[in-house]
């Protein structure tokens, strides 16, 4: 059995099962119709199907060894800007990060390994997981047993920063860890003509803005990496009245740990320093979203491996501040997130993710639906 022969014929299905689901999109938590086409048909292929809420979990096969296999599934709410056939038919909501091609190419390899089940000496588990965006459903599906049992789990992403068809493998840190922080600096309104009955809290908040910059350029070591940004504001109404207070809020980014333990401290210490200095109070939350996402070494070795034996091109792909909830598998079980080139020029397909022009060169998906074949195939050989 060669994965890459079997995924080009069946090309056309991963094609047409990717554009189905790009042009009904749903959100975090609402992937009912989604998760109801890839259950049908994996039941229908012989497999055990475990529903965790809009989730699913499914095995087939069986033996000592178990290898996790997983795509997320949910949309984003953006109005797609594409002219193409399969524009989302939902208005306000578009598979604009690929969870589209993930589920399309996951479903494809649900197939061929059905096919080949006497070739796996072990155990397939397919994750088929909801509201990665934002919503922490790895968390859910672990939960709901996804990792009960697995020795191994990969997870592979459309990535718009690599050439088409290029299997992007990295050791260790890939994504960063992510959080979200709300803040408030409270003083004490009056007339914008008379501040000194005040306490003023935009001059307040702007300096705490200003010293929340230095923690990256001044606390975090220069070899290191960290991201601090406030990206919302919010005071006042009138131009004549000098209000309560500011609220504010935004995210925190880092590799690792101590980083991430570093910038909240430093956060704490800003907003206690300056209020206190300003007679003001403050309230401040940090809220982490997904720890980093850490390649085991062993299992990214073990990928590049696999994608040499079968002839599927592999390279570098540099880390990115960006977050994934597979960091949460990861935590528990060896594995790797992979990723998976589809920027291409000549087809126009050069557009970020997230953004409303976000499209995907569905010449690579037999490409993914292979390589997750050819890992499974690989582990459970032993």
């Amino acid at each position: 059995m060669n994965p890459l022969e079997e995924a080009l014929a069946i090309k056309d299905r991963i094609v047409e099962w990717r554009r189905d689901f790009h042009m009904h999109p749903e959100l975090k938590y609402e992937e009912e119709r989604t998760s109801g086409i890839v259950e049908e048909h994996l039941r229908e292929w012989g497999y055990r199907v475990k529903r965790v809420g809009t989730g699913l979990i499914a095995d087939i096969g069986d033996g000592e060894r178990t290898i996790a296999l997983r795509a997320d599934m949910d949309a984003l709410p953006i109005q797609e800007e594409n002219e193409v056939p399969y524009r989302s038919r939902i208005p306000g909501k578009m598979h604009a990060c690929g969870h589209d091609a993930h589920t399309a190419m996951l479903l494809g390899a649900a197939s061929i390994i059905s096919d080949h089940i006497d070739e796996f000496h072990g155990r397939v588990r397919l994750i088929f997981q909801p509201a990665e965006e934002g919503g922490n459903g790895a968390v859910r599906m672990i939960e709901g047993g996804a990792l009960h049992g697995v020795d191994a789990i990969f997870g592979l992403h459309v990535w718009a920063d690599l050439p088409s068809g290029i299997i992007g493998i990295r050791d260790g840190p890939l994504l960063a860890g992510a959080g979200i922080f709300r803040g408030r600096i409270i003083g004490k309104g009056g007339h914008g003509a008379s501040p000194h009955q005040t306490v003023d809290p935009i001059p307040v908040a702007a300096e705490t803005v200003l010293a929340l910059q230095t923690i990256v350029s001044r606390n975090v070591p220069p070899i290191e990496t960290g991201v601090v940004s406030v990206t919302s504001i919010n005071a006042g109404k009138a131009f004549n009245v000098i209000p309560v207070e500011v609220e504010m809020k935004g995210t925190v980014r880092f590799f690792k740990d101590e980083i991430g333990a570093l910038i909240r401290r430093r956060m704490e210490e800003i907003f206690d320093g300056i209020t206190r200095a300003h007679g003001a109070s403050y309230e401040l939350s940090i809220e982490e979203l997904t720890p980093p996402t850490v390649n085991d070494p062993k299992m990214s070795a073990f990928a590049r491996r696999v994608a040499e034996k079968y002839n599927l091109r592999y390279g570098d792909v540099e880390p990115t501040m960006g977050a994934e909830d597979f960091a949460f598998y990861l935590q528990r079980v060896p594995g790797a997130f992979l990723t998976l080139g589809i920027y291409n020029e000549e087809k126009g397909i050069i557009y970020p993710h997230h953004h409303p022009r976000f499209d995907v060169d569905e010449d690579v998906l037999p490409i993914g639906t292979a390589m997750e074949v050819a890992l499974a195939r690989e582990f459970l050989r032993g």
